[in-house]
This record gives C-alpha cells, sequence and structure tokens, in this order.
C-alpha cells in the first residue's frame, strides 16, 4: 500500500532511539521529510546516519535540542514554521515505589512527558487547520489504561497524553486534520534494556522476558516484547493521508495487554 507520505514534513521528537528511531526510519521509508530530533548534535548524527544506512534515499533535517524545554521549541519552531506531520514520542520512565517519588520527579515527568508535546501542538496545530490538513500522534502507552505500580508517576502522563489528544481532535471536526494517540505495550527498546536491568537483578533478557510476561503482564497475548519496527508500522500509518477516517482514537499496539475489547 502507497502510504502516500511523500514530501510531508514529519518532526518525530526524541527519535535518536527506540521507538522514536523506528518510527522516523519508517516514515523516511514511505518518502516523508523526517526532522530526526535528539538532545546532542552527537545523538542526531548517529541517528541520521542510522536511518540513512536504512533508507538510502531518506531526506534527513537533523535537528539538536531539547524539545521538552520552551527554548528548545522555540528555536525549532524558527527553523522549521509549519509542519504536516507531528509525532510527540520524547518521554522519560523509570520504576520507583509511590513513597519514594518526590514533586519534584512528578512535575519533571509531567513536563518531558505531556508539556513536551502540548507545547508543540500549540505551536503547528493552528496552521494544520489553516491549511485543511496535518497529523499529530502522541505516543502514549498501555500504561496509560493499567496504570504500572512500579511506575506510577509515569502512567499518570500517559494517561494525560491520551486526554490531551482527544481533546484536541474534537477540535478538528469537519477539517482533513487528525489527532490520536498510539498506546504501545511493553516494547524491545534502549529505555527498556535499561528498565530490564534494574529489575532483573542481571538475568538473561530471555529469562527475564518470560518471567516479567507470567508474573508482571501476564494478560498479554504477545507473550513478549513487541519489537519497535511493529509500533511504527501502527505510527507510520496514522500519519498518512489513508488514515482520514482513524480521528480522536487511542490506538493500541500493546500485544493485547489490555484485557478490554475497546
Amino acid at each position: 500500500m502507497n502510504l502516500e507520505l511523500e514530501d510531508k514534513l514529519a518532526l518525530v521528537s526524541g527519535s535518536t532511539k527506540g521507538i522514536g528511531l523506528a518510527i522516523a526510519t519508517s516514515l523516511a521509508r514511505e518518502g516523508a521529510r523526517v526532522i530526526v530530533n535528539g538532545r546532542t548534535v552527537a545523538g542526531v548524527t548517529a541517528a541520521a546516519a542510522a536511518i540513512q544506512a536504512a533508507v538510502p534515499a531518506a531526506r534527513l533535517e537533523p535537528f539538536a535540542a531539547d524539545l521538552a524545554t520552551e527554548a528548545g521549541a522555540a528555536a525549532l519552531v524558527k527553523q522549521f514554521p509549519t509542519l504536516d506531520i507531528l509525532v510527540n514520542n520524547l518521554g522519560i520512565f523509570e520504576p520507583k515505589p509511590f513513597a519514594q517519588i518526590p514533586d519534584a520527579d512528578w512535575r519533571r515527568f509531567f513536563e518531558v512527558n505531556v508539556l513536551s508535546g502540548v507545547r508543540l501542538s500549540r505551536a503547528y496545530f493552528p496552521g494544520m487547520l489553516a491549511r485543511n490538513w496535518g497529523r499529530i500522534v502522541f505516543i502514549s502507552s498501555e500504561s496509560g489504561i493499567q496504570i504500572p505500580s512500579e511506575m506510577i508517576h509515569y502512567g499518570m502522563t500517559k494517561t494525560a497524553q491520551i486526554a490531551v489528544a482527544r481533546g484536541l481532535a474534537e477540535l478538528t471536526a469537519g477539517t482533513g486534520v487528525t489527532v490520536n494517540s498510539v498506546l504501545p505495550g511493553p516494547t524491545h527498546s534502549d529505555g527498556v534494556d535499561e528498565f530490564v536491568k534494574q529489575l532483573s537483578g542481571g538475568r538473561p533478557f530471555a529469562e527475564f522476558e518470560k518471567e516479567f510476561f507470567e508474573k508482571v503482564r501476564p494478560s498479554s497475548l504477545l507473550r513478549r516484547f513487541a519489537t519497535t519496527e511493529e509500533v511504527a508500522n501502527l505510527v507510520t500509518y496514522v500519519c498518512s493521508p489513508r488514515s482520514a477516517a482513524t480521528n480522536g482514537a487511542a490506538l493500541r499496539v500493546d500485544g493485547g495487554v489490555v484485557k478490554s475489547a475497546f
């Protein structure tokens, strides 16, 4: 299927690793011009090289800045005043007992995971409406529906992203703009490798994975960590003109972790 993404300008925030890198690679493969973003020049350069190796014809716009900050967002908008596609992927997570999560961590998680996407959407959404076409996607998580007891502060931010996406979608009625959230389940990304190290006690990944899905996420139907490419496949479709009838949705690519038909 041709996803009709040729020449669309897309930003994937936090796209130097993991799910963000996979989304940027997938969009580039479909012909979009992709702004590759990370906090450091070195990280962005390495990610762009990896995408170019996978997609030799990729058209990339490297942009190094912390998009969780007002200054970073302002610099982005100055260099790229308009976007066709905004993927709010930037995010952080860490397991921490609830009683040990200080106020500063709650604020930091909200600033990075929620406000970064709010700020970028506020900058680009009006232009999308004026041009009568655009795609905004928030990379949320199944943790926004089933709040994980080991990182409640993270789950809170993922729920907030779903709410923001739905609220923005309400403002698109009758236009060619859509706003959706995508909810990955446990995914084998770079960040998850660190998560596994914290929780596994040094055990081999395969052993930890088996126990994780038996005890921590027993509702999973996939019974393994999804690949970043599997998540990127859905996101790329949602970013395309082909997905015009999908709007205001919380789309799960969670391996069946959430035990609901809806």
